[in-house]
Formats: structure tokens, C-alpha cells, sequence
């Protein structure tokens, strides 16, 4: 199984979205700078913001491509605002 994430810096106002197969380890990568080149090595304090989990692999992808499409911070509030949005997306990329 996979999931949908999205990280959030204080410092940077920013969010971070990513898929991974595995959750855990992927934000231990993150906060461990493991990727040096990476636009999450520039904070420390990532937070995990909001987790879709249990989705195939394909279906993150998808659901993560679209997110960064829609280039919004809010739109991004607002899926924890609203969970129909979350799974409309799920029935969508399905």
C-alpha cells in the first residue's frame, strides 16, 4: 500500500507534497536531509501535515500529481476541512 503526504514548515510557510510506499521512512528521509538537493533540506521543522494512506501505488502518484497541480494552500487546508474531497479523489484515481 501507499500514501499521499504533505509535509508543512513554519519557517517557510510552505507545504511539501510527496508519495511514498512507505510512510515512516520516507518523513525520516526528509527530516534527515538524506536528499541534500531536495527543497525539504532548506527547513528543519517539517511537520506532517496531512497522510491518504492505503491507496495503490498508482493511485498516490495520481492523487499526489494532481494536488501540486492545483498549486493552492488552500486547497491543500481545505482537504482537511473537508474529507469528501479526499475521497472523491480516491474514487477518482481509482
Amino acid at each position: 500500500m501507499a500514501s499521499v503526504y504533505v509535509l508543512y514548515s513554519k519557517k517557510l510557510d510552505r507545504f511539501y507534497i510527496g508519495s511514498c510506499k512507505d510512510l515512516s521512512y520516507r518523513i525520516g528521509q526528509h527530516l534527515n536531509k538524506e536528499f541534500t538537493e531536495s527543497f525539504t533540506a532548506i527547513a528543519e521543522d517539517w511537520e506532517l501535515y496531512l497522510s491518504i494512506d492505503e491507496l495503490e501505488y498508482r493511485q498516490a502518484r495520481l492523487i499526489e500529481m494532481y494536488i501540486k497541480k492545483m498549486k493552492s494552500k488552500i486547497y491543500i487546508q481545505n482537504l482537511i476541512k473537508y474529507p469528501e474531497i479526499i475521497e472523491r479523489l480516491k474514487v477518482k484515481y481509482s
